[in-house]
């Protein structure tokens, strides 16, 4: 499985990045440009998925599953060690 640091993840560019939590940790704060496909609904949804893209999540746990679990199914989805947790913790924007 790919992971990338909340470091490595301000400097990117043009990669999406799908946030799996719920829609109320979502809506409670959110890295800049990130899409909600909730976890529990990401089955019905696979097709609003691109083919490559940045995974996240509170701390890393759901997004790590995610990324394992679309991996033999052709996506490229790279886990954001940490999560939104991490990127708070580091001081950076968050939205709401």
């Amino acid at each position: 499985m790919l992971e990338i640091t909340v470091a490595e993840l301000k400097t990117r560019e043009n990669t999406p990045l799908i946030d799996v939590r719920e829609e109320g940790e979502f809506a409670a704060g959110r890295v800049p440009g990130a899409i909600n496909i909730p976890m529990s609904q990401l089955g019905e949804r696979l097709s609003e998925l691109p083919p490559e893209f940045d995974v996240i999540c509170h701390v890393g746990g759901r997004s790590a599953q995610v990324a394992q679990a679309l991996e033999p199914h052709g996506y490229e989805a790279t886990n954001v060690v940490g999560g939104t947790a991490a990127w708070i913790e580091a001081g950076y924007e968050v939205e709401r």
